[in-house]
């Protein structure tokens, strides 16, 4: 208790002080619990909120207050802001605004439809998914489906500026939520499945100009490395680490997309982020560790140049993309080692990191689900995990089908993001439970087409029966505290507030809040359809209310979303998934819920 309680202690101090580049308008917001600023809640990622009227003892009464429709049939992820007395809501593809009037809920006092080319939704990997806009300084900023980055005027909608961040005649798109730090916007790209090469760029806030980009694979100078300063596992890289790592020109289709979660530490003036799957799905078509894919960024926020990185999955032969979210807390106590300052990752790879966040040190890798069997533990000393034979889908040669790799490809967690409560220093994640056969083979790049060269199938583990768990996580320890099976993956994002209760979605379209001490169930509501998107809270008039976008699709509802049937269809998703239209129907509702008067 006396390390949990300094932990928060020492977290909100982090969190109130201004770095040399840091947005004082954001900072202040964030500590505001009547509002929702950040897609990730506060820049440390801990989508925790200090309200507490909903809470143990209430919940049980929590009913829907009211509700609005978006008019998309599509995997609605990511979730709503809320500044001051208006709500932001975001669709999938066409990518719409609506702004809410909380006064008079379900009143759009503007609306932004953006006009796009359909022929992007052919070139988005796993659905047409938006994680959400940020806010800063009176404008909403969003990322379409197409790469067009446009700032609205908060109050009217209207467009203040946009720039295109890609090309989608490449294969190049955009899914993530941008985020704003100090005086710029930061946002990925999309596109690893055909042959894109990964980077995030940075623009002025002010007018959208560009102030820098780093990539995530290529030359010291694109991916802003300085071969003696830049650091992994406390050792400098060396000049030119990532073409070194490939073999010839393969690096220019290196993939390492950035279609993640964002996060920052205004007192090192750090931005973290992971990288996804290197190019091409097929690990004998491009030998070596394929660096920086599969690799947590730690940058400087001003310029971009890279501080330290981690690479978790070298030359991957999974598609673990490690896009997931770093969570940054304060003041950990691992094995006798105090660290002030920690990150922590729950990687797809099924494995869960702890890690020094000034200097890249790794302090824990821990499986964070049992039946993870790719790898047997991580190397302390090198970083590297310890692969089993059985299971590389490179040792049995191209066409040789790998059966039973647990985790599937999308993952022990995917992009859904987990919660951090300061009260009890835990972390409650949402998960997937699911295991594959994988089955590579040869396929060249031509521009603008799927460069993925695996077939995949997916089902549970052996011996189980669920796709997912809900699960709380000791960092430190690096053990389960508890676990919730979940029929199907846990594919919303979490949400822990001071009630002592944490909640989340499930793609059957429950709304569920849990204990925090045990993961008793509490409460479940049923909305109209499954939830892939992130629960929120927020207070107003003095009234507690929690949001929820539900609108089934993603990776795990890809199948419903776009009408596939095959059981190999939708990389490998759609045959384990295919009893969800049995339980839930597309839809695109945001339901706001509160207790009675």
């Amino acid at each position: 208790m006396v390390r949990t309680f300094a932990l928060a202690a020492a977290a909100v101090v982090a969190l109130g002080t201004a770095g040399a580049s840091a947005n004082q308008e954001l900072l202040r917001l964030q500590r505001d619990p009547n509002q929702w600023v950040m897609p990730t809640g506060n820049y440390a990622n801990w989508r925790y909120s200090e309200l507490n009227q909903i809470n143990r003892d209430t919940v049980k009464n929590l009913r829907p207050s009211w509700q609005f429709s978006t008019g998309v049939l599509r995997g609605h992820e990511g979730g709503p802001l809320v500044i001051g007395d208006v709500m932001y809501v975001h669709t999938p593809f066409p990518n719409r605004v609506f702004a809410l009037d909380l006064n008079n809920p379900g009143r759009a006092l503007w609306r932004y439809e953006p006009s796009q080319d359909p022929s992007v939704i052919g070139v988005m990997c796993c659905d047409t998914v938006n994680r959400g806009p940020a806010y800063a300084d009176g404008k909403i900023i969003l990322s379409q489906a197409d790469t067009t980055l446009v700032a609205l005027d908060a109050k009217t909608g209207k467009e203040l500026w946009k720039v295109r961040n890609g090309d989608p005649a490449k294969g190049e798109t955009s899914t993530m939520a941008p985020m704003v730090f100090g005086d710029k916007v930061l946002v990925g790209i999309s596109g690893g499945e055909y042959g894109v090469r990964g980077h995030v760029t940075a623009y002025n806030l002010r007018d959208g100009s560009q102030a820098w980009r780093a990539y995530s694979v290529g030359t010291d100078e694109d991916i802003k490395f300085d071969p003696q300063k830049t650091t992994h596992m406390g050792r400098p890289v060396g000049a030119n680490s990532s073409i070194s790592s490939w073999q010839g020109d393969q690096w220019k289709l290196g993939g390492g997309t950035t279609w993640g979660w964002f996060s920052y530490d205004p007192d090192l003036n750090l931005v973290y982020y992971g990288s996804g799957n290197p190019g091409t799905w097929n690990p004998t078509q491009r030998p070596g560790d394929n660096k920086w894919s599969m690799t947590i960024f730690a940058r400087d926020a001003n310029t971009g140049q890279a501080r330290w990185v981690y690479q978790m999955t070298p030359h991957d032969e999974w598609d673990y993309d490690g896009v997931n979210e770093m969570i940054l807390v304060d003041n950990l106590t691992v094995r006798g080692q105090r660290v002030a300052k920690a990150l922590v990752h729950f990687d797809r790879n099924g494995f869960a990191y702890t890690i020094n966040r000034e200097n890249g040190q790794l302090l824990v890798a821990e499986k964070f689900d049992p039946a993870v069997n790719w790898a047997s533990h991580v190397d302390m000393e090198t970083g590297r995990p310890q692969v089993v034979r059985e299971f590389s889908t490179r040792a049995g040669g191209e066409d040789k089908n790998v059966q039973n790799i647990c985790p599937a490809a999308l993952g022990t967690k995917d992009q859904q993001p987990a919660a951090f409560s300061p009260k009890t220093g835990m972390f409650y994640v949402p998960t997937n439970h699911v295991c594959m056969d994988y089955e590579p083979f040869r396929v060249s790049y031509t521009a603008g087409q799927p460069y993925v060269g695996a077939t995949l199938s997916m089902y549970p583990p052996k011996g189980s029966d669920n796709l997912g768990n809900f699960i709380a996580w000791d960092a430190a320890a690096g053990k389960i505290v508890w676990s919730k099976p979940e029929r199907f993956s846990v594919w919303s994002g979490a949400l822990a507030t001071a009630g002592d209760i944490v909640f989340y979605g499930t793609l059957e379209g429950h709304l569920k809040a849990v204990d925090k001490r045990d993961g008793k169930e509490l409460f479940s509501y049923r909305t109209p359809s499954g939830i892939i998107g992130n629960v929120n809270t927020f207070s107003h008039r003095g009234k507690q209310y929690v949001a929820v976008l539900s609108g089934v699709g993603g990776w795990a509802g890809i199948g419903m979303a776009a009408g596939l049937t095959n059981d190999s269809e939708g990389l490998g998703a759609v045959g384990a998934y295919k009893s969800l239209s049995d339980y839930t129907q597309l839809g695109g509702v945001l339901t706001v819920f509160a207790l009675p008067d």
